[in-house]
């Protein structure tokens, strides 16, 4: 199912949504804060794992989530994922994404992160694959330490729970209502099989208002 429906870029996915009438057509991605930075890995799709950051200030005692308790709350979703991190301070100061951090997180299973803050070490992380959306690029990771695991976070207006389907590529980031994840696929296809008619009739040397107008009823 996830091979198939990391064939489509993510308006075919947005469209295909529509279809089933799950939700209002203004709702279930994220706004235009968040930018695809690597548009050259294609499409992203995963299940989110969530968690909270600040890098402005050094943790107080006991205030970090502990490396490993986070690795081990990673594994605890199915693969392939996407990990989803907001960034509390405002405005975000430094970066968790960078070259050790992908490396270790595509090890546990990671396709790539999702954050309203900032990422580096572009093209390092570029060529291992791994997908950076993002607000913004930083220089460095400041005070960087993970506040909180497993919860709800809101990243580019979108509220994302843990164990979510995501699909992202260079348009943005969608959120795959999970009950038709199996279905999407065709449903996908036959938006697309109704636009290339309309493609079709729209590049024909005989085109006509009359002709268009009939294939939308």
């Amino acid at each position: 199912m996830l091979r198939a429906l990391q064939t489509l870029n993510t308006p075919t996915v947005a469209n295909a949504i529509e279809t089933f009438n799950l939700r209002p057509r203004n709702q279930g991605f994220m706004d235009a804060s968040v930018r695809c930075m690597l548009p050259g890995l294609g499409v992203m799709v995963g299940y989110a794992v969530t968690a909270k950051i600040r890098a402005a200030e050094p943790p107080a005692p006991g205030a970090a989530v502990p490396r490993r308790r986070m690795w081990e709350y990673i594994l605890s979703i199915p693969e392939p994922r996407v990990v989803v991190i907001q960034d509390l301070d405002d405005p975000p100061v430094g970066s968790f994404w960078g070259e050790v951090n992908a490396n270790i997180h595509r090890a546990l299973g990671c396709v790539g992160t999702v954050t309203n803050g900032g990422v580096r070490d572009l093209d390092e992380v570029e060529q291992l694959g791994f997908h950076l959306f993002a607000s913004q690029v930083h220089v460095s990771h400041a005070y960087v330490h993970v506040v909180e695991i497993g919860t709800p976070v809101e990243v580019g207006g979108l509220t994302v729970h843990p164990g979510d389907l995501l699909h992202g590529d260079k348009h943005g980031v969608i959120q795959i209502p999970l009950e038709i994840a199996p279905d999407l696929f065709r449903a996908a296809k036959e938006v697309e099989a109704r636009e290339r008619r309309i493609i079709e009739v729209c590049q024909s040397p005989d085109f006509s208002i009359e002709k268009l107008s009939e294939l939308y009823g």
